[in-house]
């Protein structure tokens, strides 16, 4: 016997994934387990999603903080992509500061964007903002190490969102 409540699908909202938001694969084997996230292309921003699953969600069926934590650290490098026009690099995690607003409880479209406030040789700094059903639940700002090359770094378009 579990604590917990059991596992019962959301109803309407398996493939409930708003207008214009694609699967994207990004992160790695880590974010492919615990996805899928989806992402859109507004002709000027980024902006990348989740639907919130019972397998997302801590006993009170609510996304877990590590879940939100997790989305975040993917927000802000995957807003990098799309900004800016220098070299795209792997950008590993120096420090992320998450600052919790609110719930999002199960069922839910958790949907953030990000900003690039500054670049330098060695670092990237930037900030979100992210929503669950359109209020604000988490607010995010890190720093990330500008790492390797990834191909030859010209490539603006990795998640393949602008038609």
């Amino acid at each position: 016997m579990t604590d917990y409540p059991s596992e019962q699908p959301v109803a309407g909202t398996a493939l409930d994934i708003p207008e214009g938001f694609r699967a994207v694969t990004v992160g790695g084997p880590f974010m492919a387990h615990t996805g899928p996230l989806y992402a859109r292309w507004t002709g000027e921003r980024l902006q990348l999603g989740f639907r919130v699953e019972h397998r997302h969600t801590n006993p009170l069926n609510i996304c877990h903080g590590g879940m939100m934590a997790s989305f975040a650290d993917m927000l802000l490098p995957c807003a990098s992509m799309y900004q800016g026009s220098g070299e795209r690099r792997f950008l590993p995690t120096i420090s992320l500061q998450v600052d919790y607003l609110g719930a999002s409880p199960l069922g839910a479209w958790v949907q953030g964007e990000g900003d690039v406030l500054r670049t330098t040789r060695n670092m990237l700094f930037a900030q979100g903002l992210v929503t669950a059903d359109g209020v604000p639940v988490l607010r995010v700002s890190g720093i990330f190490k500008m790492g390797a090359l990834i191909g030859d770094g010209t490539d603006r378009d990795p998640l393949r969102l602008r038609r």
